[in-house]
């Protein structure tokens, strides 16, 4: 349930005032680095639009400029055409205002149309980069992160960048150009005025600056809370069989409330800071308003101020107060992606698996021999998995591993396959450090099926052409029939064009596993990895698979895991591990002879340690179960 969790009850309110002091403070530091760091990012996405950007602070001065043309026609209104009874100048007054509100029109709508579509390009375009930077990090960070959570970082934190590069940043600078315009009208008509509501303004910018200081953690909080929700969800929906198995929908629901509470609760916070800037925005223009009233009507009554140009100065202030309220609008809008700028920019430094600056050898077509020397390996610093483990893997031979739950079989599977990287020692493939190797060379001549078999909400075709997409029909049928996908394929009514469903749902595990074989087969790899590819088979498939693995494996080096020791008796060699060692090597008849670990596992197997069950009233033994 971890990042899901109800809120703490019980808190001392002092010491809740002192922790929320402390993180204040610690935000408010960090945001100024978070700021600075983030503004390169923000750089790189304008300079390649920077031609459209300027287009549209173009077509915003024109909006802008078009605008005043109505306010400003009022001071000639009132003390020309009506003060000085000069009617002539009605018309052409009454045309350039009907065409300035044209010109504003026109240039609004194509500002709106050329910047949203371009800033729409650019969510998709992040979108895809993010997505290719996830899916080549390593399976450590996977292992470290939910699903859900990547999921929600790559399609929802570059959601507001849009504000970045669409109408909102210019229609913000826009709004600071027409309150310029606006500042020069106002001076030459009072003066007086003009600094009083500058410094009613001034003050404001204090608040604001101070508000949008606390906002931007508040918001880059709800991106963590959105994706942790979105994640637990995820999970939910996912494994919605367990949930039901056990009747834990209520449980459920306990833990998505909790979550949903969490962000509701982010949300009203920052719905009460952005209020409280309304609320001192709109004190702000009634405080601006009442002084230009009564300075206003004392400088008329003084005879130094016209009534045009009282009423002229009070409509070119709204053009000076209104950036105002944009920018607690507009401004709130950019903290947000901001902050979603800053979850991004967290996600795109982690390292990429194959921007190891050892990973500079590119492999030939592989022989097949896998050699470890001396390999340890831990998931978590101080926690070994693998202790010293040393094998030769020749060309063309089977190697299997056995031994019990958690004895590091998997782990050295993932080695092999370059899922991860070991602590010390070396792992050579036919000479090379694995370390060194380019993935892109290595990975292609690999085949792996593991133990939890994936296949994607696609066809049963689909599904078995992934490890291969040029495959010829003949190749892909013939990659069926060996792992016997035809036997149940053939019976659909759509054949290999028949949905699998999500996760292979729509199929038995059996059949799961058979496609995840043939998609091995067709994949003609070099080296093969089976981890417990048959263990979801019944017997008579698993003879039948094993014969075409067989074939499969043929000229191929295989490490096998298998619970079912009887499936590796032709193993070449066997390998034993228990904590993190090799603790018995061989071939089944010399471990079985040594009566070791191996002689142990496979006679608790073969029943010779079982327990005879009696069917109730009888005497004789009517099943064997092994242990």
């Amino acid at each position: 349930m971890r990042g899901i969790r109800p809120p703490s009850i019980g808190s001392p309110e002092k010491t809740h005032k002192r922790s929320a002091n402390e993180a204040q403070n610690a935000s408010g530091k960090k945001g100024v680095s978070d700021w600075k760091a983030v503004m390169p990012e923000v750089w790189s996405l304008i300079r390649p639009r920077r031609g459209i950007l300027f287009l549209g602070l173009l077509l915003i001065v024109i909006s802008r400029v078009a605008g005043l043309v109505l306010p400003a026609s009022t001071k000639f209104l009132i003390d020309d055409i009506i003060g000085k009874h000069r009617p002539e100048m009605l018309l052409p007054l009454f045309g350039a205002v009907l065409g300035a509100t044209v010109v504003q029109a026109a240039s609004a709508f194509a500002l709106t149309q050329i910047l949203s579509k371009s800033a729409q390009k650019l969510i998709a375009e992040m979108r895809r980069r993010v997505q290719t930077h996830v899916g080549r990090l390593s399976l450590s960070y996977f292992d470290a992160n939910k699903t859900g959570v990547l999921v929600s970082r790559i399609m929802n934190d570059v959601e507001g960048v849009r504000n970045l590069v669409g109408t909102g940043l210019v229609e913000f600078v826009g709004g600071l150009l027409t309150a310029l315009l606006a500042l020069v009208v106002l001076f030459r008509i009072s003066p007086l005025m003009t600094g009083i509501a500058l410094a009613v303004v001034f003050s404001f910018s204090l608040i604001l600056k101070y508000a949008f200081g606390t906002l931007r953690p508040i918001f880059k909080e709800r991106g963590k809370i959105t994706a942790e929700v979105t994640g637990r969800l995820t999970e939910s929906l996912g494994g919605v069989r367990v949930i039901k198995g056990y009747h834990a929908e209520t449980r459920e629901e306990t833990v998505f409330a909790a979550g949903v509470q969490r962000l509701l609760d982010n949300i009203l916070k920052s719905l009460t800071g952005v209020s409280l800037m309304s609320l001192s925005a709109t004190v702000l223009l009634g405080i601006v308003g009442a002084v230009v009233m009564y300075v206003g009507a004392g400088q008329i009554l003084a005879g130094t101020l016209t009534l045009g140009g009282f009423v002229t100065f009070t409509a070119f202030l709204a053009f000076l107060v209104a950036p105002v309220f944009q920018i607690v609008g507009i401004g709130t809008q950019l903290t947000e992606a901001l902050a979603g700028l800053e979850r991004t920019r967290e996600i795109m430094s982690e390292a990429r698996e194959d921007q190891d600056p050892r990973r500079t050898v590119t492999l030939p077509p592989l022989r097949g021999e896998v050699r470890f020397e001396d390999v340890h390996f831990e998931y978590e610093a101080g926690k070994p998995v693998l202790r010293g483990i040393s094998l030769d893997a020749q060309p063309g031979t089977v190697t299997a591993l056995v031994g019990s739950s958690g004895s590091g079989k998997s782990t050295t599977i993932g080695l092999i396959a370059a899922f991860y990287v070991p602590g010390s020692g070396r792992i050579l493939v036919d000479g090379v450090d694995l370390a060194t190797a380019r993935l892109e060379s290595y990975r292609p001549q690999l085949g792996v099926v593991l133990q939890e078999t994936f296949l994607f909400d696609g066809t049963i075709r689909d599904n078995v052409i992934f490890s291969r997409p040029g495959a010829t029909e003949a190749e892909f049928l013939a990659a069926c029939r060996t792992a016997r996908v035809d036997e149940f394929a053939e019976r659909f009514e759509k054949g290999y064009d028949t949905v699998v469903g999500e996760r292979g749902v729509k199929l038995s595990g059996g059949q799961r596993q058979r496609l995840a074989i043939a998609r091995a087969i067709l994949a003609d790899p070099r080296i093969l990895i089976l981890d417990e590819a048959t263990s979801s088979l019944d017997s008579e498939s698993e003879q039948m698979i094993q014969q075409g693995l067989s074939q499969l494996m043929k000229g191929r080096t295989t490490f096998v895991i298998a619970h079912r020791l009887s499936t590796i008796r032709r193993a070449d060699r066997i390998l034993v591990m228990e904590h993190g060692q090799i603790v018995e090597r061989g071939t089944h008849p010399e471990l079985y002879a040594r009566q070791g670990r191996y002689r142990e596992l496979y006679d608790k197997q073969h029943g010779l340690e079982a327990n005879l069950f009696l069917a109730p009233g009888e005497g004789d033994a009517v099943e064997v179960r092994a242990l």
